[in-house]
Parts: C-alpha cells; structure tokens; sequence
C-alpha cells in the first residue's frame, strides 16, 4: 500500500486486530470456586471480622478486667504473668517436657513447628475445592492449633484466682500511701535488708505490709531477729543500733 511519498504500512501478525475490553471476567462460569476480591470476597471477610470485634467489645463490657497497681520490681514475691494471648505459651512451660532441662523445646522448638506448620499448610494442601473437606490437611492443622491454643489458654486462666490477685496487687490511691522518707537512715537499713519482701513502698510482697503495724518498736526488731512464721530468722544481720533505728523507721511509717 503507498501513500504520499515513499511511504509504507506494514501489518504485523503477531497483533491481533481485535481490541479486548478490560471486562473482568464472569465468575459465574466458576461456581463455588472463585469470587471477584472487590467487593464479593472483602465483604465477606469486612463482615466477619465485625461480628468478632462486637463479640469481644461486648464480652469486655459485661466482664471488665481487673486492674492491678504499677510494677514494682523490690516484690519479689509478685509472681508476672502474660497478657491473655500469651497465656497458651506460659501453659505450655509448666509440662515437664517443655520446661526445666527442655525448656528450649517449650519456648522455641513446639512453638516454632506450630507456626511453621500454619505457615506450610496453604503449601502442603494445594487442592482447587474451598470447602472444609476438601482441604483436610490445611484444616485439620488449623483445627489442632485452635483446640490446642483454647485448651491451654482456658487450662492456665483456671488456676488463677484473677480478683484475688487484682485486690492483692490494687493500685494504692496517692491519698491512701503513706508518707516515706527515703532519705533517712532508716529506710537506707529497710532497703538494704526488708524491701525485697515487703515492697519499695512497704506496701508488701513477699511478706505482709508494713505500712501501720500494731507492733512496738522492740517486737518488730524481735522479729528483724528470730524471724515469725513464714518468715526465717537471721533476715537482719546489721549492729544492734542499725537495728532499732530500722525498728523505729518501720513502726513510724503510717502513724503520722
């Protein structure tokens, strides 16, 4: 073909001359296979993550958890656990297989094949069908995980006395603590010898408060001494002196 001067058009075959339109394509065809992402597949799951966040506002409204006071690393009594979505993990360590000596198979080994395993299953089932049991590698190992983590979850919430522990361990109201001088010589011997019990604010622990003891001076330095009940003898091992300046703090604390 020419046209004008010296020019000519050439056609390619590898071309086609008919222009496709940029129509999605019709998931009719595929039943119960496929769905379009946009908005069949996001709905759904927009829709299923609001029926779980309604669930759990609700359950946090009618059960609110108790709170417990700021952490004070002087109680050595105070026995830490995780939040709720780690529970299933702190369960797992209390196994004999899994703690102790085997610990690193509770904390790295058992844990790290269940996630691996949830991170292979989309890899080890690769069959087309969507539904259930049509996939049961991929669910069955989700249904072990989910009874497991439920299981060892509800397990370890069990053993736990939750409203003893919250009214145990209350956060103190400024106007209800007592009036501390942390400069003293005496809280200087309390720090050195009782806090790791009884709290960085006397507040208890380990062993009871000692914020307003009934107690006089000398019986509390009696016990510093022979020790009463839960409590050894030996705790104080400072000078006569260091003793009854330590009494004195102890009893003054909570009487002004």
């Amino acid at each position: 073909m020419h046209k004008g001067k010296g020019m000519k058009f050439v056609g390619d075959s590898r071309i086609s001359s008919e222009r496709k339109s940029n129509i999605p394509k019709d998931y009719s065809e595929y039943p119960g296979r496929t769905e379009a992402f946009w908005p069949n597949f996001l709905l759904k799951e927009w829709l299923a993550g609001s029926v779980f966040l309604v669930g759990f506002l609700c359950m946090t409204l009618a059960n609110p958890p108790s709170l417990e006071g700021l952490a004070d690393p002087t109680a050595a009594g105070y026995i830490p656990l995780p939040d709720w979505y780690f529970l299933f993990l702190y369960e797992l360590l209390k196994f004999d297989f899994a703690s102790g000596p085997y610990v690193l198979i509770g904390i790295l080994v058992i844990p790290g094949l269940a996630f691996g395993g949830l991170l292979l299953a989309p890899f080890l089932d690769k069959g087309p069908g969507r539904r259930p049991h049509q996939r049961p590698i991929a669910v069955g190992m989700m249904l072990l995980a989910l009874t497991s983590a439920m299981w060892l979850t509800y397990k370890s919430a069990a053993d736990v006395d939750w409203e003893q522990r919250a009214e145990a361990n209350k956060p103190i109201p400024p106007s209800e603590q007592a009036k501390i001088d942390k400069d003293s010589e005496g809280y200087g011997l309390y720090k050195n010898n009782c806090m790791s019990c009884h709290g960085k604010e006397l507040q208890g622990g380990m062993g009871p408060s000692l914020v307003g003891v009934d107690q006089s001076a000398d019986e509390v330095a009696k016990i510093a001494r022979d020790g009463i009940g839960d409590m050894p003898p030996g705790q104080f091992t400072g000078s006569d002196e260091e003793l009854k300046k330590l009494a004195d703090f102890i009893v003054s604390v909570g009487k002004e």
